[in-house]
């Protein structure tokens, strides 16, 4: 199981850079997104991916089951979870204004900082 997990982790983390390498802000908040999923699922998998033993340890014993799933990455995703979708709610509202103040969300159109008529900065001094 382990093995399908880390090729899904392998597919998620390139769909991710691709549409993180696109001129579109609507396309890099997707793969920002994206990448988030992936990170979560590569602790998941990192945790150990069993159902056979509970992760309780039990009466007389000092330390967790070898064949026991993990319960720390598991405890860290959920709270990562949280923080990327607060982090995705937050870069969506950027976007939306951007769009909203420039009417575009092709990156090498806003060119507010720069506009194309500004001539070119010193090459050499």
């Amino acid at each position: 199981m382990e093995a399908v997990f880390s090729i899904l982790v392998g597919i998620f983390f390139s769909v991710a850079i691709y549409l993180m390498l696109s001129r579109h802000s609507v396309r890099l908040l997707l793969g920002i997104a994206i990448l988030g999923n992936a990170v979560n699922l590569l602790l998941l998998t990192a945790g150990r991916l069993t159902r056979e033993v509970p992760p309780i340890i039990g009466a007389g014993q000092d330390t967790l089951a070898s064949s026991a799933a993990n319960p720390l990455p598991q405890a860290l995703i959920l709270t990562a979870i949280v923080i990327s979708f607060c982090f995705f709610c937050f870069l969506m509202v950027l976007v939306w204004r951007a769009f909203q103040e420039l009417k575009t969300d092709d990156t090498h159109e806003m060119r507010a900082a720069e506009p194309v008529s500004a001539p070119l900065p010193p090459l050499g001094y």
